[in-house]
């Protein structure tokens, strides 16, 4: 009788913590998803967006990421560290050289390394038209880093990975 109260009370402690594994590890999932799903959203451009959408999607858009935030590129004049009222600024001029741009992402795979870190590998695709009327559709895949900050996660880190060719 006794082995058994203790064997019930070791499955419930299991139980118990599985259950708070389960339910405090996904809501750190759910914040990084989210804080890419904000970027393709304030990232993309529709056809016909007036200049006030413009001003608060660039706006909102400085909000995603860190103090510092460093990318590399193959390309060396893109990469290094930018704050992000930079980045705000190239994406409001970037914006303005397309009629219309989708930014969107797929197979995430989040892990989180350290506390208050997390790593994602991802492929990111990117299309559009220029105001020239030439059309574009390129895909690459990415490695980033996110911290959190308080209650947030913001990207600190983008690396575009090079992928080997055939």
């Amino acid at each position: 009788m006794v082995k058994i109260k203790y064997w019930i009370i070791a499955l419930l402690a299991v139980a118990m913590g599985i259950g708070a594994a389960v339910y405090l590890f996904p809501r750190d999932v759910r914040k990084v998803k989210k804080q890419f799903n904000l970027l393709s959203e304030w990232v993309s451009k529709d056809l016909g967006e007036n200049t006030f959408t413009l001003a608060h999607k660039t706006r909102s858009l400085s909000t995603l990421f860190t103090e510092k935030f460093e990318i590399k590129t193959e390309i060396e004049s893109m990469s290094g560290s930018y704050s992000p009222e930079e980045i705000s600024s190239y994406a409001a001029r970037g914006r303005l050289m397309f009629s219309y741009l989708s930014l969107s992402f797929h197979d995430l795979d989040i892990s989180f390394p350290e506390k208050g870190i997390a790593k994602v590998v991802l492929t990111a695709r990117l299309k559009g038209r220029s105001t020239a009327g030439e059309n574009f559709d390129e895909t690459h895949e990415l490695e980033c880093i996110l911290r959190k900050i308080g209650k947030k996660w913001l990207f600190s880190h983008v690396e575009i990975v090079e992928v080997l060719k055939k």
